[in-house]
């Protein structure tokens, strides 16, 4: 099993080694790097390459590890003694299995994508160390312990929020996504817009990465914005000549909705548009 990228998704070799990597070794993938650069879409990947089961995990502040491996609902059980219900009997019926428990027992080799871990409280990780160096955990409500017959693929993300532990980054293949150069974007344009007219794309390119070079900016528009720029460019068919104005009086690109999240970053540009007016400048 080797990936090789796929036809929707521009690997840069490194990644590529990084993956295989992390496949031979059976490690856990964790992969960082600024938002939109396609972190979370590479397990997708990953699984489509490899036709394998996709199973995500998508953390949030208030997750816990257990929940990976599986919830006892107490209250349900509680609930149904009430009413009588012979279900009660069973303990099995109120346990409600995680995206551990699914990867350990699938009947494929799955993918497990774990999405944002760096969310997550700072015990997160570590409380998942066992588990995943075992690959397996013990149900005490039942007695049974869920082993994995095969160590599934796992994919870890992280926006670099919090430090992770290192005993967990002991455990881990790491591979940072480094933001993709001008070139490497053109690959991924040209994935997205097959056919699209060259002199656009090429001004649009200027246009962006001028843009992420703006000293102060709070968030520089990453891929994902850039692709959606180029949509909303090319949906309102904007004459080129838009794009090709070198007046710095007109520093804020067009459409920069797309590029630029928020109230500060549109106000530097704005003001360097009004310094540009400015008699002497």
């Amino acid at each position: 099993m080797r990936f090789e990228g796929t036809p929707d998704y521009v690997a840069t070799d490194d990644l590529k080694v990084a993956v295989n990597a992390a496949v031979t070794l059976r490690r856990p993938l964790l992969v960082k790097g600024e938002p939109g650069t396609g972190k979370t879409i590479l397990a997708h990947e990953i699984a489509g390459a490899l036709g394998a089961p996709l199973i995500e995990w998508h953390v949030k502040s208030t997750t816990k590890a257990h929940q990976g491996l599986y919830e006892y609902d107490a209250v349900a059980r509680l609930r149904d003694g009430q009413l009588g219900d012979p279900r009660v009997h069973d303990i099995a019926n109120y346990i409600r299995r995680g995206k551990l428990w699914e990867a350990f027992t699938s009947p494929a080799l799955p993918v497990l994508l774990i999405d944002e871990i760096d969310k997550a409280d700072i015990e997160f990780p570590n409380d998942l160390l066992q588990e995943l160096d075992r690959m397996e955990f013990h149900v005490y409500e039942t007695g049974e312990t869920v082993r994995a017959a095969e160590r599934p693929i796992v994919v870890i993300t992280s926006n670099n929020e919090k430090e992770l532990p290192d005993a967990f980054l002991r455990r881990c293949f790491f591979h940072y996504i480094r933001f993709p150069d001008r070139e490497t974007m053109q690959a991924i344009v040209d994935v997205h817009f097959p056919g699209i007219q060259g002199l656009l794309v090429s001004r649009a390119l200027d246009i962006f990465y001028q843009v992420r070079e703006v000293p102060g900016l709070k968030k520089k528009p990453s891929t994902s914005e850039l692709i959606d720029w180029l949509k909303l460019l090319l949906h309102e068919d904007l004459p080129l000549d838009v794009l090709q104005s070198q007046d710095p009086k007109k520093a804020i690109p067009p459409l920069h909705g797309a590029l630029l999240k928020n109230e500060q970053d549109v106000m530097l540009f704005e003001r360097l548009a009004f310094m540009a007016r400015r008699p002497g400048s």
